[in-house]
């Protein structure tokens, strides 16, 4: 740009804008305030203000789940970062490239010994890039701007192999000063493999699959961190092997291919599918994240003696390493050795067990959650992301059908219950083409329910099924209290405080199906954000819901070792 004066924050701006992030998410502070003047200089990005800190790091994980790229959040010192650093650690468990900027003291203030606002009270300016530095690949502080380029280019370029976030640290005199021009550069997305290592891996792997009687494959989430999401589809086509998901990997796999087998979840996956799994003499893992969470409890029965290992960037086959092996790399390799198989999908056809679909009716009795998710079933096509929140709604979304290109979000390594809100607020802005279905519970909206406002500040234009039982399900099945209770809010009403004096948004309770299928057919037309608060019992709740709480528990109930 021909009389351009460069500046670090315009620096980072457009550095962002060319690796294709339109929006970011901010809350403003003194210590930011010039750090934005410089980031709306760039035409291409646009500033989402939020309600609140934790909300705008949600709203930025929705934001790289739906683009599959960077997403950013701009906050003020300690008080700002400290507050979305949940939202960050998040970020960090379901490998999502979050640029976490925060604005910082004037860098005269450690030299002359100031103490600060918004700080601990102590002549400490290094505690919260210290503790970012705990839940990013990479945390930085830019204090002066000769570094500020390469600084930023190096935390840029980390996020995006890393598949994480990166915390950028600004000093507030710093962010306006000039700085190089942000000259072309290629950003690596993902490290390449290593060519020997990669043949030995393959060779190795198709040796031992060829023999194998019974094949499978269970893939896991981390395939969507190594961009492999592709050539899994293309194995599948080439191998006809069943495939499995983990419950965290819902939608990574096109459920309409024919080799798709359900979920792998032990004893509260897709009937039938575990016996498959479990029974294969050669088990090809691909990206699995094996928690309690995902194993029920680690009730699972994969024999790891039979299984082969495949990672973001490393594969172990029947003991050996192989390191520096990407993903997609590896799968592509391996699907041109490996011969047809299609014993274990054959298998599975002889002793699938089919849940019946629940028909969409009109009853008048009350709503059952199996209702609800019936009509949610008839909603989903392929321009459809579903949204769902920690708690029963991963169970009743997991047994929904995707069509081809659904997509299913969920937060199951990290489990932040109220991330779903801010979360559905990045995915509408992310992909504005997808018509998103979110289904929150109350107790999970309770945290985060403001965001709703900016929602409809933004025109974004999500189906919310607000699922009211008066409380928190999830964890009355894990273990029951009196905390398990909450306020029992008029949600629908909500939409009318946060629409203020010009937004769009309708909202409604129900409490049968007949009124359901009224307030959905309403939604369906309504050119706006739609609320749909969903009167159910509390004891209704998914009966995989009920068993997977009792394996929780119980692996969460053992005594220590020592007693």
């Amino acid at each position: 740009m021909a009389g351009h004066t460069w500046t670090v924050g315009n620096y980072l701006a457009t550095r962002l804008a060319e690796l294709d992030v339109a929006h970011f998410f901010t809350v403003p502070g003194d210590y930011n305030l010039i750090l934005l003047d410089e980031f709306l200089k760039v035409d291409r990005l646009r500033m989402v203000s939020c309600c609140n800190e934790l909300n705008a790091g949600y709203a930025a994980d929705g934001y790289a789940r739906s683009t599959g790229g960077l997403a950013a959040l701009v906050v003020t010192y300690s008080v700002g970062g400290l507050s979305a650093l949940n939202a960050v650690a998040g970020a960090y468990a379901e490998d999502l490239p979050v640029v976490a900027i925060s604005g910082a003291p004037n860098t005269n203030s450690t030299a002359e010994y100031e103490q600060l606002h918004h700080t601990l009270g102590k002549i400490d300016y290094e505690y919260v890039r210290e503790i970012f530095a705990r839940v990013t690949a990479h945390a930085v502080t830019i204090q002066h701007p000769t570094e500020a380029a390469a600084q930023i280019d190096d935390a840029l370029a980390t996020a995006l192999v890393e598949r994480k976030p990166v915390y950028i640290e600004i000093a507030c005199n710093i962010a306006a000063a000039p700085i190089s021009t942000p000259n072309p550069r290629e950003f690596p997305h993902r490290a390449p493999s290593d060519s020997r290592s990669l043949r030995k891996a393959a060779e190795h792997a198709t040796t031992l699959l060829n023999k194998a009687q019974k094949p499978v494959v269970v893939a896991g989430p981390k395939i969507r961190a190594a961009s492999a999401e592709v050539e899994l589809g293309q194995l599948a086509d080439a191998t006809n092997y069943a495939t499995a998901t983990t419950p965290d990997a819902k939608s990574f796999f096109d459920e309409t291919n024919p080799s798709y087998i359900g979920i792998y979840w032990g004893p509260v996956g897709t009937l039938g599918c575990s016996s498959v799994i479990e029974s294969a003499d050669q088990c090809l893992l691909v990206g699995l994240n094996p928690t309690d969470y995902t194993t029920t409890g680690h009730t699972t029965l994969v024999d790891r003696r039979k299984s082969i290992d495949v990672r973001t960037d490393q594969v172990i086959v029947a003991g050996e390493c192989y390191n520096n092996v990407s993903m997609a790399d590896f799968l592509r390799e391996l699907a041109g050795g490996l011969n047809r198989n299609g014993t274990a999908l054959q298998t599975f056809e002889r002793i699938r067990e089919d849940r019946p679909p629940t028909s969409v009716g009109s009853s008048i009795e009350p709503l059952t959650t199996r209702q609800l998710f019936a009509h949610i079933q008839q909603l989903l096509t392929s321009e459809s992301a579903i949204v769902a929140e920690t708690g029963d709604s991963w169970f009743n979304g997991i047994n929904l059908s995707l069509p081809k290109d659904c997509r299913f979000e969920i937060q199951m390594q990290y489990g932040s219950i109220g991330w779903s809100v801010g979360a559905t607020l990045g995915y509408c802005l992310g992909d504005v083409e997808r018509k998103v279905i979110a289904c929150i519970g109350d107790g999970s909206f309770q945290l985060t329910a403001q965001e709703v406002s900016t929602m409809l500040r933004y025109d974004a234009k999500p189906i919310i099924f607000l699922i009211n039982n008066g409380g928190y399900t999830i964890e009355v099945e894990i273990h029951d209290g009196p905390y398990n209770t909450i306020n029992n809010w008029q949600y629908s009403r909500l939409v009318e405080v946060f629409n203020g004096s010009g937004a769009n948004g309708w909202g409604c309770r129900v409490t049968n199906e007949a009124e359901l299928t009224k307030a959905i057919a309403k939604a369906k037309s309504h050119a706006g954000l739609s609320l749909i608060e969903c009167q159910i019992d509390r004891d209704d709740c998914s009966s995989n819901l009920l068993e997977w709480g009792s394996h929780v528990a119980k692996n969460n109930g053992r005594p220590p070792r020592f007693l």
